[in-house]
């Protein structure tokens, strides 16, 4: 038994062998460190690693670090999100020699930025719309770019190298400002991490920092500034807020006081003793019980009666008519018909006779 389970254990281990292969396989890990936050943490490496002098913040800051009249200024973010002096200083250092990129804003716009933004101080005019553009390098497949960016027109200004038409919009735009120039852009998603090791994108990154690339130093700013809240909310949040909007509006719409005629007040709830009295007797008489409420009648008359004229109480018959006429002053034969019971379902009979006694037992 025992052999068994060796040869069996030997064939299962024969097998395995035959059939798998050991290999090794590289899985890439998310990012961690700056590499997590920072979008331009590859390019930095890659400029450092060439021999150019590259920083890399989250704020222009013109104050804590201004640049050289040979650097170069990377703004990542929405360029248009800047403080009117940053604009100002910004390109007042672009004048004396400065290289300046900068990208149009991502996305659609639902309000037009302001005069003293950068971009319309630069004459750049935002265009919907437009596809991408082909990018061919020698020895390598076709490529695309901006295929997701925001076009752009130049207003009042020559390019001095652009990329694209006004017919479709350009995608890229090199601008003369004094001694310096801007390079205005559809999109810098190419430079970013995760992208910058294509071929193309190195290409076309090492093109676009040529002019002052090794004579000073490259500042890589990948949030330029942060717009405000509630322009966030109202440009990239609508697609939470208007649901909840249109449910606020709903829910308020349903609980809205309607307008028309004037309804009566509703009716108060009574306590009063003799209308619950009232509806008992009724609802005894609708219900065939008439009877019942004219001997509860008689018997009120008779107690009154033994208590005043105890000797016609005793009597009976035509006798006790007699006596009560002969005191209340009525025909004998109406006293003697009320004492009766009525006729069932006459209501006139039960009427008429619930009458005399009340008015019988007034006249005791």
């Amino acid at each position: 038994m025992a052999a068994l389970g060796v040869l069996c254990v030997a064939v299962f281990a024969a097998w395995w062998l035959h059939s798998f292969e050991r290999v090794e396989r590289r899985q890439p890990l998310p990012p961690a460190g700056e590499a997590s936050y920072n979008p331009l943490y590859a390019l930095r490496l890659a400029l450092r690693a060439d021999g150019v002098d590259a920083t890399s913040r989250q704020r222009l800051d013109l104050a804590a670090h201004p640049p050289g009249p040979l650097d170069t200024v990377l703004l990542l973010g929405d360029a248009n999100t800047l403080a009117p002096r940053e604009v100002d200083a910004l390109l007042a250092w672009v004048d004396g020699g400065g290289h300046l990129l900068v990208s149009t804003p991502r996305g659609r716009r639902v309000a037009a930025a302001p005069a003293a933004a950068l971009l319309p101080r630069l004459g750049i005019e935002l265009r919907a719309g437009g596809g991408c553009e082909r990018l061919h390098l020698p020895g390598q497949d076709p490529h695309v770019e901006f295929c997701g960016g925001t076009r752009f027109i130049p207003r009042g200004v020559d390019p001095e190298l652009a990329w694209g038409d006004f017919a479709a919009g350009f995608v890229f735009a090199r601008l003369r400002r004094g001694d310096g120039v801007v390079d205005v852009l559809a999109a810098h998603d190419f430079l970013e991490n995760g992208a910058l090791d294509e071929a193309p994108h190195a290409a076309l990154t090492r093109q676009l920092l040529d002019r002052n690339y090794g004579r000073g130093t490259i500042h890589l700013v990948y949030a330029a500034s942060m717009p405000a809240l509630w322009r966030l909310l109202l440009e990239r949040g609508w697609m939470a807020w208007a649901p909840l909007l249109l449910a606020l509006v709903a829910w308020l719409w349903m609980r809205l006081q309607r307008f028309g005629p004037v309804l009566p007040s509703p009716p108060q709830q009574r306590r009063s003793l003799l209308e619950h009295v009232q509806a008992s007797g009724e609802h005894l008489r609708r219900y065939g019980h008439a009877a019942l409420l004219h001997a509860a009648v008689r018997d009120a008359f008779l107690d009154r009666l033994r208590r005043r004229d105890p000797l016609a109480a005793a009597l009976d018959g035509g006798a006790r008519a007699e006596a009560i006429a002969a005191r209340t002053g009525l025909a004998a034969a109406d006293i003697e018909h009320a004492l009766r019971a009525p006729r069932p379902r006459d209501g006139n009979d039960f009427r008429q006779r619930v009458a005399r006694l009340i008015d019988m037992r007034r006249r005791l």
